[in-house]
C-alpha cells in the first residue's frame, strides 16, 4: 500500500503542476482579471480554434486524472 500511495502522490504533484500551467495557457474570455491586467487589449487572432480545442481536451484529461488520483488517495487513507 505504501508504494501505491507514493506513486499516487508523485502523480498528484505532476498533474497539479501541469494542470496549473495548462489553465494559465488558456486565452482570457474577457470581463475578468485578464481584462484588468491588459488581457482585453490583445487581438483575437493569436490562437486558432484547433489549438484552443486541443488545449481544452488536454486540460480536461489532466483534470480528470487529477480528480481520480485525489479520490484514490482518499480511499487509501480511509482503508489504512
Amino acid at each position: 500500500m505504501d508504494a501505491l500511495r507514493i506513486i499516487l502522490q508523485i502523480l498528484l504533484v505532476i498533474t497539479s503542476g501541469f494542470l496549473t500551467l495548462l489553465v494559465l495557457m488558456h486565452k482570457g474570455k474577457g470581463g475578468g482579471l485578464s481584462d484588468m491586467f491588459g488581457g482585453g487589449i490583445s487581438s483575437s487572432a493569436g490562437s486558432s480554434g484547433v489549438a484552443e480545442r486541443n488545449l481544452n481536451r488536454i486540460t480536461i484529461t489532466f483534470a480528470i486524472t487529477w480528480t481520480v488520483v485525489i479520490v484514490l488517495l482518499g480511499l487509501i487513507q480511509k482503508v489504512s
